[in-house]
């Protein structure tokens, strides 16, 4: 488990360990607004496992004030795009090794509120907290894409979904009327659980073997948007991602 906050990543190791039987649960610090976190992070991991069968990719803030990442991203798009694909980048030789692998990428209906601006990718010029949102959401099904063609034949398979409604504290950066209507509405909702499935699905089932690149929702192939499925604004995207990053990634 990959943890910004160490004490809530505890606590729910303790409950997981509780609920499963299983005592080997382990909380590893990961900060996806820091690229030194993230290089840390990926450093422990590929010192101290052997294999790496499943990452799943399923960090996120949603529509918060303008804030930058430890290394001037805009917030959400460092966090919810960039962080990850970096993790995966320097991750990726253990989930090669490991192979059968797959990388599951939570995005969001949500890629269908934004575009992906090439020229203001930061959104220094303008900002809208819902636009932004939905454009982090947008690469990260544009990078699932390309991602699968990139590993056709190594074994590595990989999705991107749509986790549902879920309440979580994903909302908290959201208005108070806002907050007050999801916890009124919340049990129209899924829970956390409930939102858990499609990632668990798109993870471990056997039919999904031979398929890499989908969009999913509720447990089943999805349509996503028309921008989605760009493949020449999905190499753009991959090329300037690599760009920001200082990294080279075929």
């Amino acid at each position: 488990m990959a943890c910004r906050d160490l004490e809530k990543g505890e606590a729910a190791r303790k409950e997981l360990v509780e609920n499963s039987g299983n005592p080997d649960i382990v909380v590893r610090k990961l900060d996806l607004s820091d690229i030194k976190s993230i290089k840390e992070f990926a450093e422990v991991i590929n010192t101290e496992e052997k294999q790496l069968n499943i990452l799943i990719n399923n960090a996120g803030i949603m529509m918060c004030p303008y804030w930058k990442t430890a290394d001037g991203f805009e917030m959400q798009f460092g966090v919810n795009h960039l962080g990850h694909f970096l993790l995966t980048y320097l991750l990726l030789d253990l989930i090669k090794r490991s192979a059968p692998a797959r990388i599951v990428n939570v995005a969001s209906v949500a890629h269908t509120w934004g575009s992906i601006r090439l020229d203001d990718i930061n959104s220094e010029k303008s900002y809208a907290p819902r636009r932004a949102y939905g454009q982090s959401k947008l690469a990260n099904i544009l990078c699932t894409r390309s991602l699968a063609r990139r590993l056709q034949g190594t074994g590595v398979t990989v999705y991107s979904l749509h986790p549902g409604v879920v309440c979580t504290e994903l909302w908290r950066n959201l208005s108070k009327p806002i907050q007050v209507a999801v916890k009124v509405f919340s049990p129209f909702i899924k829970t956390s659980a409930e939102g858990a499935q499609t990632s668990i699905y798109c993870s471990v089932e056997p039919q999904l073997e031979k398929q890499t690149g989908g969009y999913y929702s509720d447990c089943a192939p999805a349509r996503c948007s028309r921008e989605a499925c760009d493949d020449e604004m999905a190499q753009n995207l991959w090329e300037l991602s690599c760009n920001m990053l200082g990294i080279e990634w075929d």
